[in-house]
């Protein structure tokens, strides 16, 4: 799921300017098309310029986009008219006709957001690294580490704990990791997370289990220790470390 942010006149339902953005779980911020209406935006992981009807105005939006310094990818719709006239030096990242089946949509959507991460990994050694506790995810590597100790995990378990990782507090529903998870051309049942999460959360073992927390009635969600717990969990490794200290220097004497 990601964070959306459409420009569009008359403050119109996004399900008016793109029908199958209506059928996708994004989150969408609706604003105005003018340059004034950026600079209190909310950040967003994508933009969406409405073109449809003011296409020499959508152009001029999406260039200057450009200059405000976001490396959020944009996407301009248009209609089939409009399709015919665009160039590469309008300075979106893609084209959508407004007529596109959700399908098409989600892909756009992910290949244009995908691009700008792989470019800020190139950027950043460390971006593709996600921390959240005690646990750290190597998106580039395939790899999770929890205090130190790799767990052996399979492909979706892995996508799984890595998607919950990266929203730390968030509670998502079965219906909401299978999409997002699995994707949408999967065709199982909910069943599916809670066998993961089984899975996961003994792989992550006793003292760690309790990082996905089962919301009733909901779903799941990644449960960062508070701080007392840490605390409590920092003393009383100190006190092992010492007792162990204390013990050898017993058995030297």
């Amino acid at each position: 799921m990601s964070a959306l942010l459409l420009l569009t006149r008359g403050l119109q339902s996004s399900a008016e300017v793109l029908p199958g953005l209506a059928l996708l779980g994004h989150t969408v911020k609706i604003l105005p098309p003018e340059g004034a209406a950026l600079l209190d935006a909310p950040d967003s992981d994508l933009l969406l310029v409405d073109g449809r009807q003011e296409l020499a105005h959508a152009r001029d939006l999406c260039r200057l986009i450009r200059t405000t310094g976001t490396d959020a990818p944009v996407l301009l719709i248009v209609t089939e008219g409009g399709l015919a006239v665009v160039t590469h030096d309008w300075g979106m990242d893609d084209v959508v006709l407004h007529t596109c089946g959700p399908a098409e949509l989600e892909a756009r959507i992910k290949l244009a957001i995908g691009r700008v991460n792989a470019q800020r990994e190139a950027d950043d050694p460390e971006a593709h690294l996600i921390r959240s506790g005690e646990v750290m995810v190597d998106d580039a590597t395939y790899t999770a580490k929890i205090g130190g100790r790799t767990l052996d995990l399979t492909f979706k378990e892995f996508e799984l704990l890595k998607y919950l990782a990266q929203h730390p507090g968030r509670v998502f529903s079965r219906q909401q990791l299978l999409q997002e998870v699995w994707g949408y051309d999967y065709f199982g049942g909910t069943r599916t997370v809670d066998v993961h999460v089984r899975r996961l959360r003994a792989k992550l073992g006793p003292e760690h289990e309790t990082l996905i927390g089962t919301v009733r009635n909901v779903g799941y969600r990644f449960v960062l220790p508070t701080k007392d717990a840490r605390d409590a969990k920092d003393s009383e490794r100190a006190r092992e470390v010492s007792a162990a200290r204390d013990e050898r220097a017993s058995s030297d004497r």
